[in-house]
């Protein structure tokens, strides 16, 4: 199945690097009315999905990762609309220049070729992929999980329909129907075809395609994220943040797992921050001996200040010190993103200087790590490395670049 999808792209992505700009833009447009038109059916199939999980035990918070509802498909198109509405990067002269051997030299922005997404349970994640792919010329394989099977395959239907209709390849996309573990492998093998391979979804699957993958991977989705509660914060600022970061949408990878403490004002902020949060939605704390003494919650191990609960769970660490705030994120966090609430300017720029995260926040909630809020359009990911890319991945994310060279008969002595 691997090389057959793999074949398949790399001859797509050869009619795909022959799209201009207007072209791309217009079946993107297509594209987002189809998926609005097609509601019903992609709804029909994602309810399998859920009738699946709900029979095998997944908790609400799962199923609504896996949820799709008109307004969400209404909001998957719309991230579509705003990929098409974006700049096109392919092609963009990045540098030119003539060298002393009076040759023409030019660095361009190319797609990257054939893209790899091993993902689960959000079945969003797929379209936001393509449009981005298809966008910069790029095709794509999918692999999601099988709890998301039906889902994927219906929305992956609507794509290709889109495709067919506008006399565009289909094989521009792809899905890998077999969510087999052995299947997984192999296209993690699949150097001949795959040019990046992108998985996202929780620690377990990140780290098994870090081990595995023989294609360049691009990590994305782990977060541990943290919000750090200064001696200098506005605390009803604070309570109003954390209770967003932690309960607004606990399944996703921005929000908030961690909380961090000074310890001059944990006595009037803990006590006041659970009241008022457990009047929206009740929270496990997992707090160290010093929170211990201001709130109920279980004493934390090692293992929860690493924790990405996805859940409505939070560790809760007391410091002395900023700089003890910030040693205690860094050791812990996936680098994805942390906050600081603060009014103290030195602070605020300290923790933004010194936290080694892909987007670091002062006085705001972490749930804006995301591509579509970041004005991207719909994102691919969100980059917890360093290289290629990093933080929220949008178009630009998913091309390389070349050097074109122009002479007039020069030759090198």
């Amino acid at each position: 199945m691997i090389e057959t999808l793999g074949k398949q792209a790399k001859t797509a992505a050869f009619e795909l690097a022959t799209y201009a700009t207007l072209e791309k833009n217009q079946f993107l447009q297509t594209l987002a009315q189809a998926l609005v038109d097609n509601t019903a059916a992609i709804i029909a199939e994602n309810a399998k999905d859920l009738a699946h999980a709900e029979a095998n035990g997944i908790n609400a918070i799962m199923l609504d990762r896996l949820r799709l509802t008109p307004e969400r498909i209404a909001d998957i198109a719309e991230g579509v609309r705003q990929v098409a509405a974006l700049p096109d990067p392919v092609g963009q002269v990045m540098s030119g220049y003539t060298n002393l051997d009076g040759l023409r030299i030019l660095q361009k922005r190319v797609p990257l070729g054939v893209v790899g997404m091993i993902f689960e349970s959000r079945p969003n994640v797929g379209v936001d992929a393509f449009a981005l792919c298809f966008k910069t010329n790029n095709a794509v394989i999918l692999r999601g999980g099988k709890d998301a099977i039906h889902s994927n395959q219906a929305l992956v239907q609507v794509i290709k329909r889109a495709l067919r209709d506008a006399g565009i390849t289909e094989d521009a996309v792809g899905l890998v129907t077999d969510t087999s573990h052995d299947v997984a492998r192999k296209m993690m093998q699949a150097t001949d075809y795959l040019d990046v391979l992108i998985p996202r979804g929780g620690a377990g699957l990140i780290k098994t395609v870090k081990e595995q993958s023989r294609v360049p991977i691009i990590e994305t989705g782990t977060g541990n994220v943290s919000i750090y509660v200064d001696e200098f914060a506005d605390l009803e600022m604070a309570i109003k943040i954390v209770i967003n970061a932690k309960t607004q949408r606990p399944s996703v990878c921005n929000a908030a797992e961690s909380l961090v403490v000074h310890e001059k004002i944990a006595a009037t902020f803990l006590p006041k921050l659970q009241t008022a949060i457990n009047a929206v939605q009740q929270i496990d704390f997992k707090v160290d001996t010093l929170a211990a003494a201001l709130m109920t919650g279980e004493l934390a191990t090692e293992a929860d200040f690493g924790a990405e609960y996805l859940d409505y769970e939070m560790s809760v660490k007391v410091v002395s010190s900023i700089d003890q705030a910030i040693t205690h994120i860094n050791r812990y966090s996936t680098k994805h993103s942390e906050s600081i609430i603060t009014d103290n300017l030195a602070h605020a720029e300290q923790f933004q200087a010194q936290i080694d995260s892909a987007a670091v926040y002062v006085n705001a909630s972490t749930r804006f790590t995301d591509g579509f809020v970041f004005g991207l359009g719909a994102e691919i990911g969100i980059s917890t490395q360093k290289l290629h890319a990093r933080g929220p991945m949008g178009l630009e994310a998913l091309t390389s670049y070349k050097y074109l060279i122009n002479g007039n008969g020069q030759t090198r002595g």
